[in-house]
């Protein structure tokens, strides 16, 4: 599933494609995915264009020229692909066509994608509870956030309406980093370890970007290219271990991560 460092690749191939373009055509073939109707859609797009782009946690929201906003969440498979002929790709499922014909295509093979219409991005944040992006987190706001919870740390990390942006791949990262066990409740953890988790979540996601924008391979102390059971730990620990954490498949080295 995409998380914050792909979608933020996401919003720069839009900022490379589709911006200060006018919109000539709305392909909507599957209601599932669009989150308004066509004919909504039509009023608010066509013969506009899109001025700007923000991402805020998995999401990316592209401003038009009227201030309306179209925001896109890419599920489990989703993905732009950016168009200059007809030939529209199998699971294009919304598709803007510009007036040099080009088409920005959202492709989601498995559909658990969507596309919504909003009056602003504030209105759309406020209406989804979305919490702060985790790019924009500081130390006092993350424990401010994480403290009075009682659940498992991994299920905090992946609360959207807490942090927005963390998903089960690099919170699996923070926490192999801190050498935190996943199930670890957040009201056991000491201040001084909290402090130490705040301290790999910008480096982790930062890294990770930098490693999809230059096609570079993640440093060999990441958990994430081991991330099977029965991987060697990247520290030379033992074996990694799968649990569910969260309702979500957890992967973690035992040994780094000892519970507690």
């Amino acid at each position: 599933m995409p998380e914050l460092p792909e979608v933020t690749y996401y919003k720069k191939y839009v900022d490379a494609t589709a911006l200060h373009q006018e919109i000539v055509d709305i392909q909507v073939p599957d209601s599932k995915i669009a989150q308004a109707s066509k004919k909504e859609f039509e009023e608010a797009l066509l013969h506009q264009k899109f001025e700007k782009s923000d991402r805020h946690g998995k999401y990316v929201m592209l401003t038009l020229s009227n201030d309306k906003v179209l925001v896109f969440h890419f599920g489990m498979t989703g993905s732009f692909e950016y168009l200059k002929h007809d030939k529209i790709p199998k699971y294009a499922y919304f598709t803007v066509v510009f007036s040099d014909n080009g088409r920005l295509c959202f492709t989601c093979p498995r559909k658990f994608g969507k596309v919504y219409l909003a009056e602003s991005l504030g209105a759309f944040k406020k209406e989804h509870k979305l919490g702060i992006d985790a790019m924009d987190l500081d130390l006092e706001t993350f424990q401010k956030l994480l403290s009075p919870k009682r659940g498992s740390i991994k299920g905090a990390l992946l609360d959207q309406h807490l942090i927005a942006g963390i998903g089960n791949m690099y919170a699996d990262e923070m926490l192999f980093q801190t050498k935190i066990h996943p199930n670890t409740p957040v009201n056991h953890l000491s201040e001084v370890t909290l402090k130490a988790l705040f301290k790999n979540v910008h480096p982790v996601l930062e890294t990770v970007i930098k490693s999809q924008t230059e096609e570079d391979p993640l440093p060999n102390t990441y958990l994430t290219p081991h991330r099977h059971p029965g991987a060697d730990c990247p520290n030379g620990n033992g074996k990694i271990k799968k649990m569910k954490v969260a309702g979500r498949s957890t992967y973690f080295c035992p040994e780094c991560q000892e519970e507690k």
